[in-house]
């Protein structure tokens, strides 16, 4: 198994908005390395077919039916948004990664 960096972990943390420790950075380095080798495993399994994970069930899937609902004022989005631009809510540009 191998580690992965702390630079790793904290890009990781950093995609995830999740602000770690120290400690914390070096505990899911151990953990998230194992995640990712339990993650490859499923390729040696034989007879692997990503189509199998697409849905790996026959029954048709039933889905609610949607309700329309009152919607939120511009206002009430905006005092829950992290950062924003005048009427606009700020996002990060992902367009690097």
């Amino acid at each position: 198994m191998e580690k992965l960096s702390q630079e790793e972990v904290k890009h990781i943390a950093h995609l995830a908005r999740i602000r770690l420790t120290d400690d914390e950075v070096e505990k899911y380095r151990v953990s998230l390395a194992k995640l990712f080798e339990s993650v490859d495993e499923i390729h040696e399994i034989k007879g692997y077919n990503d189509e199998i994970l697409i849905a790996p069930w026959k029954e048709d899937t039933t889905l609610r039916e949607d309700h329309v609902e009152e919607m939120l004022s511009q206002e009430e989005v905006l005092q829950n948004a992290p950062a924003k631009n005048g009427k606009f809510v700020e996002v990060p540009v992902m367009l690097s990664e």
